[in-house]
């Protein structure tokens, strides 16, 4: 195991059996990468994204992606290996953690991958409008989603960068009873970027246990976008994204919410 003091807090990178690497920051997982073939997913969710990005765009064929969050940049090695010449941009704040994985984890060659050290809100400011395919959102802080990644303000910014018939997609996590959280984001995204989709297990829909949901919105028609979560191993459940907002209301910066952590040790085996 190879350990280092990063800005968010120990990062660490080890070996698993099969040939993979986890990369934890203070115990809890961040990423799972496969130097030897990077389009190898090893994560449910990040699967469920990787199916997203798939239905989006066949492959071989480049696209522009805006990665929100970095880790162990497995989702950008997934668009290098499978669409070569995408142009990609990762936002992520802790230089130190990026430094460490580039150490540890390197990148392929021209892979086409430029790291920015930005909080994702800053930097999707700095983005040029109309010029992305794809905003991919998967950024933690403490097993929490940073509040200002879910807003209106934040889903219009990235309604603004968006191409035609662009896709944002958000990894968030919720389990609670009723599910508010995710449901609020659900009716931002409805309001503020278009209709889509919404992936995750069924126990956590039902609010029995704290878990990811995979939520994708669109200025365009996403029914494409719907059946490859219907391919997933456990089988994710497919919803509108109307239907999990129900009546909610989007969220907004002046509310100063807190979003949900997931309880301690739910990420770190």
């Amino acid at each position: 195991m190879i350990e280092r003091k990063v800005a968010t807090g120990t990062a660490t990178v080890e070996a698993e059996a099969d040939g993979t690497f986890v990369l934890r920051v203070d115990g809890s997982l961040q990423s799972q990468v496969d130097l030897a073939d990077p389009s190898h997913l090893s994560f449910e969710y990040v699967r469920r994204i990787g199916d997203v990005l798939d239905a989006f765009a066949p492959r071989r064929q480049a696209v522009s992606v805006v990665h929100i969050g970095g880790a162990g940049l497995t989702l950008p090695r997934y668009v290098a290996t499978t669409r070569p010449r995408s142009r990609q941009i990762v936002l992520e704040p802790d230089e130190d953690l990026t430094e460490f994985v580039r150490e540890t984890l390197p990148l392929p060659k021209r892979a086409g991958i430029k790291v920015r050290g930005v909080t994702g809100r800053a930097g999707i400011a700095e983005i040029y409008e109309d010029s992305v395919d794809l905003v991919i959102v998967d950024a933690f802080v403490h097993e929490a989603v940073p509040a200002n990644l879910v807003t209106l303000e934040f889903a219009l910014q990235c309604t603004r960068v968006l191409r035609p018939g662009g896709v944002i997609v958000l990894n968030l996590i919720d389990g609670s009873a009723g599910l508010a959280f995710v449901r609020r984001v659900a009716a931002t995204m409805l309001s503020g970027v278009g209709d889509g989709v919404v992936l995750a297990e069924r126990k956590v829909l039902r609010g029995k246990g704290f878990g990811n949901v995979v939520l994708v919105a669109s200025p365009r028609s996403v029914p494409d976008l719907v059946a490859p979560g219907r391919r997933a191993q456990p089988p994710y459940d497919v919803l509108p994204l109307g239907e999990l907002a129900g009546k909610a209301n989007p969220l907004t910066d002046s509310e100063g919410f807190v979003s949900p952590a997931a309880p301690s040790g739910t990420f770190g085996r």
